[in-house]
């Protein structure tokens, strides 16, 4: 029972079919480490006990009777708190937020989990209005890195990735507007994938329109690909949604890389700090597919740096979201938050669509390039895990988090599929991760991809030892 907390949805899955254990018994033990861990770590902002039971003994006798309901029945899974689920208050990290709001409908994601007997452990802590790329709010206060309490997890979906990181389930829902399943993903040690745009249905729609993604964090690739055929099934309230063919994301997992051209960018031809261990690290991974017979080449996507006119559009979101708030509600708020949303108040709408343009042509830009490539690899984050609450590492005073993250939020632009790879530690025993992009709606090729890189490397059976 000891090592029940690491356990993959798929052995769950597995043990519930041959009856060597239970939903119940899993959920109780869950939220048991939850109760015992949680006020160090501070990932989990919503624990409904007498809810998650339920679910858990529904599941229960669907599989006594030989009959479960879907492919994660009995499965514990995480909600982040900016996704809603019905019955429960979604307060998105902001005293703002009415917690007695009505709790009557559930995102899509959330609606396909149910559907297919997922157990909902509660709900994980997340940045204000997930606005950056760290995990504090006036809320909940500061959510903590399992690796190492000092750090943090990264965010917006810090909590997610904390909570997987701690044992405290194996699935996690997590959002992407910036990288936001990507940077905890690689700062926790476990497995994100930003689908591509519209593969996965979001409602209410976000503020950031169609930068944001809703997405899979797991510990394993595999887990990652089962849960991504749950939640990738269609919801007619998104707009966006694309009509993808329903595929089985986890057939042929195994497929590898033999074959796959790769092209490897240290700095995508523009970046200018990154940290060496990160550095060295990635490039060792990287040599790893060639030893698993890809063919790669280091090239830069020629298309410069797209922060300026990333930075107009995510501001802009911003302010759609807040500038309309009194003073009493905007004094509310996490201040650097704030003080994104008063300099939105100086773009235009010429800015808006200029911004949008050179977004078209970044986009078109790197099609163009993934033409002739399967896979773009780079490093995911720039920096290692660094002190929390800071923003970012590099100044003290600092409010905004891209320049620790330049690899995340180009392919926000491109809306392409990413996902963040376990590749190595530091040192001091921090996780790094690696970015694996394909091109967009070849979802499934980057999960085989990185698959393969998780099994050579290794690292999915390395936990935190010291929570």
């Amino acid at each position: 029972m000891t090592d029940l907390h690491w356990m993959t949805a798929t052995q769950l899955v597995a043990s519930y079919r041959t009856k060597d254990l239970s939903p119940v018994e899993v959920a109780e033990y869950l939220l048991g480490r939850i109760e015992a861990l949680d006020a160090r770590i501070n990932a989990i902002c919503l624990v409904d006990a007498d809810t998650t039971l339920a679910q858990a003994r529904a599941s229960e006798e669907r599989w006594l009777q030989g009959e479960p309901q879907g492919l994660l029945d009995g499965v514990p899974v995480a909600i982040k708190d900016l996704v809603v689920s019905k019955g429960w208050p979604t307060m998105r990290g902001s005293k703002t937020v009415d917690p007695n709001q009505a709790c009557e409908h559930d995102a899509p994601c959330v609606a396909r989990l149910r559907e297919h007997g997922a157990v909902f452990i509660g709900k994980t802590t997340t940045p204000e209005f997930g606005w950056k790329g760290t995990n504090d709010n006036p809320l909940t206060g500061v959510t903590r890195n399992p690796w190492n309490l000092d750090k943090t997890p990264g965010g917006s979906s810090g909590g997610a990735g904390a909570a997987l990181a701690a044992g405290y389930c194996p699935l996690a829902i997590g959002t992407d507007a910036g990288g936001s399943i990507r940077i905890p993903a690689s700062f926790c040690g476990v497995f994100g994938l930003k689908p591509t745009f519209g593969r996965v249905a979001a409602w209410p729609a976000s503020p950031f329109t169609n930068l944001a993604h809703v997405g899979p964090m797991a510990r394993t690739v595999a887990d990652g690909a089962l849960f991504l055929n749950v939640i990738s099934e269609p919801d007619a309230r998104d707009w966006y949604q694309q009509p993808f063919p329903q595929v089985d994301f986890s057939w042929d997992l195994a497929r590898g890389v033999r074959g796959a051209k790769i092209a490897f960018s240290p700095r995508l031809g523009w970046v200018k700090r990154v940290d060496a261990e990160v550095e060295e690290t990635v490039a060792q991974a990287v040599k790893r597919f060639a030893e698993l017979g890809a063919q790669v080449s280091e090239v830069d996507p020629p298309l410069g740096d797209p922060t300026s006119f990333f930075k107009t559009l995510f501001f802009s979101g911003a302010g759609f979201l807040l500038a309309d708030y009194p003073e009493e509600k905007l004094a509310l708020i996490d201040p650097n938050l704030r003080a994104m949303v008063e300099e939105s108040r100086s773009i235009t709408r010429k800015d808006f669509q200029q911004a949008t343009a050179e977004r078209a042509a970044y986009g078109a830009g790197m099609k163009a390039f993934m033409a002739d490539y399967d896979f773009l690899v780079t490093p995911m984050i720039a920096v290692p895990p660094f002190d929390t609450p800071h923003v970012t590492p590099f100044d003290p005073n600092g409010k905004f988090w891209a320049e620790w993250t330049p690899f995340t939020y180009p392919f926000n632009l491109t809306t392409q599929p990413a996902a963040s790879v376990p590749c190595g530690f530091t040192k001091d025993g921090l996780p790094i991760g690696i970015q694996i992009v394909g091109r967009m709606g070849d979802d499934a090729r980057v999960l085989q991809a990185s698959h393969a890189l998780e099994k050579v490397l290794a690292l999915a059976e390395r936990h935190p030892s010291d929570i």
